[in-house]
């Protein structure tokens, strides 16, 4: 057992994050057995949704979980499994649109007058030489 503070610490904060890796790996064990056990669009949807939860809290990589996910996509279509219009709706648009914060308003300052360039000289011609 540690004996400095923040060891301490890291002991707990580490069993708390081993806990809920672990809850996070069974119910994406769970969601992809019941894919496999019966291929429905629910089970899709819950199973993907789990790969991606596991991807959020660092339990799967997200290269892998593109692999697991495109292996899940080949199972449905073998299996004749089409997913459903809500689902791909609800994934696309959030429920919940947030209003749009009001403009402020900020008075502009009137556009300063452009001026003319200023003109060159126009060179002079040198005058031939006489002989």
């Amino acid at each position: 057992m540690p004996i400095i503070k923040s060891a301490k610490k890291r002991v707990k904060i580490s069993n708390k994050a081993a806990v809920r890796n672990s809850k996070t790996k069974r119910s994406l064990k769970s969601a992809l057995k019941a894919f496999t056990k019966k291929a429905s669009p629910k089970s899709h949807s819950a199973a993907q949704s789990n790969v991606d939860k596991a991807v959020k809290k660092g339990v799967m990589h997200k290269n892998k979980a593109a692999r697991v996910k495109k292996q899940l996509a080949a199972k449905a279509k073998t299996a004749g499994v089409k997913p459903t219009a809500t689902a791909k709706k609800a994934a696309a648009k959030p429920a919940v649109k947030k209003a749009a914060p009001a403009k402020k308003t900020v008075a502009k300052k009137p556009a300063a007058a452009k001026k003319a360039p200023a003109k060159k000289p126009a060179a002079k011609k040198a005058a031939p030489k006489k002989k």
